[in-house]
């Protein structure tokens, strides 16, 4: 039979909008939520018109991770690894290395990989009753999705130990003096700084920004050397840009460029 839908996709603009749909399960993980989020982030990260995308959930919860009923029923520890692979690692993949900016819009309770997914994010904007932990630890878990890789370049290694090693459940004004986000808003406010905040990405240079991001990514696994060499070849990408031509000429005449994204 057919999955239960677990995720709802919309667009306005240049901006996709991607929503976790199970707020009766703090929109919690389970095989198809997991498939369709993956589905979706992919489709965002490949569609040409998408230029910001906005990932969130519905309810009380942004995500608290693993539908830990479902993971009641694993296999053993091999079944586990295995989802881990084929799941948790693509979505953290997909959303680092698409070619887009991505924004995550933390509407409430981000757990274990929800609170990994956030962090995979180029930027995180919360609402003030919003609260993070890691969780893996409480559970007697390593961690996944991700978090061994981002935390410590968000937080810096030894906030990172301290929430992975001693999970504790932190609030967004503490998360923001973390410097796990970019941004906090009252309750209300949350949709319309979100809006805003991506339709501004949205109508900035993509390619730069895919190539900022790739340089970013690459830098942090590379020599000076290496990562200088990977600057210059991605300036000469964006160099070739309608996008450059456009915010250069814009410069020179003391305007305001408008880019469109190639």
């Amino acid at each position: 039979m057919p999955l239960p839908p677990a995720v709802r996709v919309s667009t306005h603009g240049h901006v996709r909008t991607i929503r976790l749909d199970r707020p009766a399960r703090m929109n919690s993980l389970d095989l198809g939520a997991k498939t369709q989020l993956l589905a979706a982030l992919q489709a965002a990260a490949d569609a040409s018109d998408v230029r910001a995308v906005v990932l969130t959930g519905s309810g009380r919860a942004f995500c608290v991770g693993q539908d830990l009923e479902e993971a009641q029923t694993a296999e053993g520890p091999d079944a586990m690894a295995d989802a881990v692979r084929e799941h948790y690692s693509p979505l953290v993949r997909t959303l680092l290395t698409m070619p887009k900016p991505a924004i995550a819009a933390v509407n409430g309770v981000a757990a274990g990989a929800g609170m990994a997914l956030a962090l995979a994010c180029d930027f995180r904007i919360a609402a003030v009753s919003a609260t993070f932990t890691t969780a893996f630890a409480g559970i007697g878990l390593s961690c996944d999705t991700g978090i061994s890789w981002t935390l410590p370049r968000v937080a810096g290694r030894a906030t990172a130990l301290d929430l992975l090693l001693r999970p504790r459940l932190i609030d967004a004004t503490e998360a923001l003096d973390l410097g796990l986000l970019h941004q906090v808003t009252a309750d209300e406010d949350l949709d319309a700084e979100v809006r805003h905040s991506a339709a501004a990405l949205a109508a900035g240079p993509t390619r730069a920004f895919a190539a900022i991001k790739a340089a970013v990514t690459s830098a942090s696994a590379s020599t000076l050397d290496a990562a200088l060499e990977y600057e210059a070849a991605q300036i000469a990408h964006t160099g070739a840009s309608e996008d450059y031509r456009r915010g250069l000429n814009a410069f020179l005449a003391r305007q305001k460029p408008s880019f469109t994204g190639h």
